[in-house]
């Protein structure tokens, strides 16, 4: 077979000839060239139209010589390829569908307006969807003030807990994940048994915490009165004291635990405007006051800002962070408490130059009774409940903690609090 263009040139040298033909025998060469003009173009314009029928309606390939021969083979040949993919997207897709309608979790797919294209068997069930509502926006159908909001904020990296759509016994943990071009799949989750577990787990720390802070009471006041005793011997006064220290230590621990399950409750007091400043002058005086070996505490109020929420809480929270480094930091050390603007809202840093923290631990820091052992620091008495305690608060006032620490280089404990929990007048220097 020709070439595509050679067979066209053909089609152009026979249509020449014949043009030349009839023009030396009539002399009209001007109208014979016209003529074989217009018959080559009604060519090219009937296969323009047996292309168009072609791709319309389908059907045999339409047959045609020189160049609209190779045209009609090529798309045939993109035709086909296409169907073939089109057929592996569909056996995937639907590879897909079966797979997450075999998910325990409900599965959405929500469009650029937050309108339903898909869902599982799962999300019938959880969310109360049917078939009807695809194509309805989301926050129509699941009418919650917590979700619509956690929409429209498009936070994707937190998730949301709301009850289920016609009960309040069920609760449902709702993430966003976006993909694609303006696409998102919303995964919901029944987290009622988790929760309850918390709960019991919650009640049962509260229960034997608040039952022990009585007989703690009693044996504290009793190593107090022992050791007040002038007739007993130095032997029995140095069991006394470690018995008093260990009964102090353990009712430190239950008020942690205490501290914490009230945290963990969620049951929160109307905020207040908090004078952060006035209360960390107010906290580092009763921080210096502690016995032995301190190390320099420099305290810093570089913004006169003040924060909206619990005051009790808030000074709990800070009142670790210092007496933290305090702790951990050398007594010819050096300890800085900075209060300030970060541009947006405000935070507060506490930096020692103590031994520093191993990045394997950082990361675990903020669990309960989690500690990190070190030999260059012989004074730690603690229950390991301080910075959880700190980031229960921190999350109860929208607030974050950042820990940056390197070993033997120091720590810089920050509380970051976002600009919808600060209010302000002007910068001062302290």
């Amino acid at each position: 077979m020709l070439s595509p263009w050679r067979s066209e040139l053909y089609w152009i040298s026979w249509l020449g000839l014949v043009a030349a033909f009839f023009g030396k025998l009539t002399g009209q060469y001007f109208l014979a060239f016209w003529l074989a003009s217009l018959i080559y173009l009604a060519r090219h314009l009937f296969h323009i139209n047996g292309l168009l029928v072609w791709l319309r309606l389908g059907g045999k390939v339409p047959s045609g010589g020189g160049i609209w021969e190779e045209i009609y083979y090529l798309i045939y040949r993109l035709r086909r390829r296409n169907k073939r993919r089109k057929k592996r997207l569909i056996v995937m897709l639907e590879r897909f569908r079966t797979a997450t309608a075999a998910l325990p979790d409900a599965t959405v797919v929500l469009g650029p307006r937050d309108e339903i294209e898909w869902f599982n068997e799962a999300a019938g069930e959880l969310l109360g969807l049917q078939r009807y509502d695809i194509g309805q926006q989301i926050a129509n159908l699941l009418r919650a003030p917590k979700f619509a909001e956690f929409l429209r904020a498009c936070d994707y990296d937190n998730t949301v807990s709301v009850p289920a759509p016609g009960t309040d016994n069920r609760q449902l943990e709702i993430r966003v994940v976006p993909y694609g071009d303006d696409l998102r799949l919303l995964v919901a989750q029944d987290i009622t048994q988790l929760r309850l577990m918390e709960r019991v787990r919650s009640d049962f720390v509260a229960n034997v915490s608040h039952e022990l802070r009585t007989p703690l009471t009693v044996l504290k006041g009793y190593m107090e009165t022992l050791t007040d005793e002038a007739q007993v011997s130095e032997r029995h006064l140095k069991i006394f004291r470690r018995m008093e220290e260990q009964t102090e230590r353990m009712q430190n621990l239950v008020d942690g635990l205490l501290s914490l399950t009230r945290l963990e409750s969620g049951a929160q007091s109307s905020p207040q405007e908090v004078n952060v400043a006035a209360l960390l002058r107010s906290l580092t005086e009763e921080v210096s006051l502690l016995q032995g070996p301190q190390p320099n505490l420099e305290l810093l109020i570089e913004t006169d800002a003040r924060l909206s929420g619990s005051e009790t809480e808030l000074r709990s929270a800070f009142s670790n962070l210092v007496v933290n480094a305090l702790k951990y930091t050398p007594a010819a050390g050096h300890v800085q408490v900075i209060w300030h603007d970060d541009g947006e809202g405000a935070r507060l840093d506490v930096r020692d130059d103590g031994p520093g923290i191993a990045a394997e631990h950082v990361s675990r820091i903020t669990e309960r009774f989690y500690r990190v052992e070190s030999a260059d620091v012989p004074r730690r008495n603690g229950a390991g409940l301080g910075l959880s305690i700190v980031k229960h608060v921190l999350s109860r006032h929208d607030a974050r903690l950042e820990i940056v620490s390197k070993p033997g280089e120091g720590s810089c404990f920050s509380a970051i609090f976002p600009a919808r929990r600060v209010s302000r007048s002007a910068k001062i220097t302290a």
